[in-house]
């Protein structure tokens, strides 16, 4: 059955109930559908695209579909991607058909769409592109990885962003004040500490926080005929901050995108506060660590060849000890990796020798440098010549220095002689590397 487009019935959850019944009423997202803005325009003019609304959970994407619906007088059928299939679809379909014969059009919504799979998605395809439906998708995940291709470049995507404080705080004045649909009706004492909980905590989503405030009321002890609010009560009703972290999307690969540049960018601080922000949210801790041992590497490499051992101890500890103090030897290694010098040469020189391993001739490798287990070998010139260096010349080290007498021998094949692919940095270790190396190559 097709919900009932924009009834309140007093039986609904309060956000439900105080969902904006037009542009005027609707918060937010001025970058969309402020005055001027593109998407504004089009609802205006009934010139609406199918479209993909792509946001965090309570920005208003369902309620900027009705909206939409409403502003144009379309028929609007909502379905979740979650429950439904493709035998829906083609009910939907059916149905849009027979009003679009009739001179009316129809608006699908399609909640959390990133949730159908290929075959999902191909079957609303050719009812889009031949205008039967107007399709508006909803979800919290990036689209260009979760909608097919085919059905993104026949949609507009428009980004919602989260709601700021201010918006979510105007959000809830108004529904105290609404004697139709809000709670206007009802004597309630809020005070400012238990307001600034609510709307702190909601993260950006005003449906969070209308249902905690919907929830704290209910249980809200009765003073005097009135309801009073307070921040301990707003606490117990939400019981943990709104999560915009979700370990298989967007959230997840931003966050450990900010934390390994908050360790590079040397910046401890903003470091540890996103390993925190992950491990409150229920990242998994070895992935989190996993990328700690390549960055030990990546970042800081030959600067402090300390850092993977730090990492890879992490790694074992976090392992053998779990969660949740395993957040000890992740935060000792997220310090000591983002107060560690910082090189990347190790990536650069890999990267650069790669480079000649794809664009060069691949030589054989020279005689001298080959073992020679048999006697056929040994005639054939394998191992001839070959300098063993703890033999024939004090053993090569940054610590020693180099006997002017003796001849180095040569690694690379002959026509990559004279390559160049690690050169040392500044930081740490690295800086005492470079005089060494220079010499060495000098000889």
């Amino acid at each position: 059955m097709e919900p009932t487009l924009f009834s309140n019935p007093k039986d609904e959850p309060l956000a439900a109930r105080m969902r904006p019944r037009s542009l005027d009423e609707f918060l937010g997202q001025e970058e969309i559908v402020g005055p001027g803005r593109p998407l504004r325009s089009a609802i205006e003019r009934d010139r609406i695209p199918s479209m993909i609304l792509w946001g965090p959970p309570g920005t208003g994407k369902t309620t900027l579909a009705q909206i939409i619906a409403r502003a144009g007088g379309a028929h609007f059928t909502s379905l979740s991607a979650v429950s439904a299939g493709v035998a829906d679809l083609r009910a939907v379909v059916t149905q849009a058909a027979v009003r679009r014969r009739a001179g009316t059009r129809s608006i699908l919504f399609i909640d959390e769409i990133h949730r159908f799979n290929k075959a999902q998605q191909d079957a609303v395809l050719p009812f889009v592109e031949n205008g039967t439906i107007t399709l508006i998708g909803a979800t919290t995940e990036n689209p260009s990885f979760e909608v097919n291709a085919a059905l993104l470049s026949r949609s507009r995507v428009f980004v919602l962003e989260a709601l700021t404080d201010e918006n979510v705080r105007s959000i809830v004045e108004r529904t105290l004040a609404d004697h139709e649909r809000g709670l206007g009706g009802v004597a309630i004492h809020i005070d400012e500490q238990a307001f600034d909980t609510l709307v702190g905590l909601a993260n950006g989503d005003a449906r969070t926080a209308l249902n905690t405030l919907e929830f704290a009321v209910d249980a809200a002890p009765l003073e005097d005929g009135t309801r009073k609010i307070t921040a301990t009560l707003v606490l117990d009703a939400l019981q943990r901050r709104a999560a915009t972290y979700d370990r298989a999307g967007d959230g997840h690969y931003d966050t450990i995108s900010a934390f390994i540049k908050s360790i590079r960018g040397s910046d401890p601080d903003a470091a540890v506060y996103w390993l925190a922000r992950m491990l409150d949210a229920g990242e998994d801790p070895l992935f989190i660590v996993r990328r700690l041992v390549i960055l030990a590497s990546e970042d800081v490499g030959l600067a402090d060849s300390g850092g993977i051992g730090v990492a890879v101890a992490a790694q074992q500890a976090v392992h053998f000890v779990g969660m949740p103090e395993g957040f000890y030897p992740l935060a000792h290694a997220t310090l000591y990796l983002a107060t560690a010098p910082k090189s990347n040469t190790v990536g650069r020189a890999y990267t650069a020798a790669l480079a000649d391993v794809h664009e060069t001739r691949n030589d054989p490798v020279p005689l001298s440098l080959r073992n020679a287990p048999t006697r056929l070998m040994r005639t054939l010139g394998y191992g001839r010549d070959y300098h063993y260096a703890h033999t024939d010349y004090a053993a090569m080290s940054h610590t020693g220095d180099l006997p002017p007498s003796k001849r180095l021998e040569a690694y690379l094949p002959e026509r990559l002689q004279g390559r160049r692919y690690f050169e040392p940095g500044d930081q740490g270790a690295e800086a005492k590397l470079r005089s060494w190396i220079e010499a060495r190559r000098a000889e």
